[in-house]
């Protein structure tokens, strides 16, 4: 699919949405992207899966690994794209973890998948939890790229969708000033 195919996808099944967002990193934004509107439909999160893994076919991935909630869908699919095994970070007690038994052994080889990226901070954190494992993150794939391609992690990143969507820190937010309602879209105020 083209970008242009995958942002009417996007679209047409509900994941971007306007309005005045706070988004996980604590900025706000007038779009928000619900990736999962998309990935509850089997067929498009298998199709999305199988272009996000393309480009990391020939590098060697042994697992792939998302920061739950939004890279659990994407890790398993993918991991069945490239017929490997899938695992999930969990945050607990504000760090992101392995739990449920997943392990991680030194010089495994990872591809890193997550819904959408902002400010990087969630792959970031699976990148270092790579890093202290001893493992290898051989790139990153991302479903949406909402920073405009300006985040960065040193390692080969694809992204299907790249947008260059506003998001603001509380105290700059033109949305706040104007008196848009903020609306909390994964759930109550942080």
């Amino acid at each position: 699919m083209t970008e242009e195919e995958i942002v009417r996808l996007l679209r047409e099944t509900g994941v971007i949405m306007e309005g005045h967002f706070r988004l996980t990193s604590g900025r706000h934004s007038p779009t928000f992207l619900q990736c999962s509107q998309v990935l509850q439909y089997p067929h498009h999160a298998e199709l999305l899966c199988r272009q996000l893994a393309a480009p990391f076919a020939g590098s060697g991935v042994q697992a792939v690994i998302g920061p739950a909630v939004g890279g659990i869908i994407l890790a398993y699919e993918t991991a069945r794209a490239l017929g490997v095994r899938a695992i999930f970070a969990e945050r607990e007690e504000g760090q992101m973890r392995l739990r449920r038994g997943f392990t991680i052994s030194p010089g495994e080889r990872f591809l890193v998948v997550e819904d959408a990226v902002t400010t990087g901070g969630s792959v970031n954190e699976v990148l270092e939890l790579l890093a202290q494992a001893r493992a290898r993150a051989v790139g990153v794939g991302v479903l949406v790229d909402r920073s405009g391609g300006k985040v960065g992690f040193g390692v080969p990143q694809v992204a299907l969708v790249t947008l260059d969507v506003p998001s603001y820190s509380p105290a700059e937010c033109p949305l706040c000033r104007a008196g848009v309602p903020l609306i909390y879209p994964k759930g109550a105020a942080l």
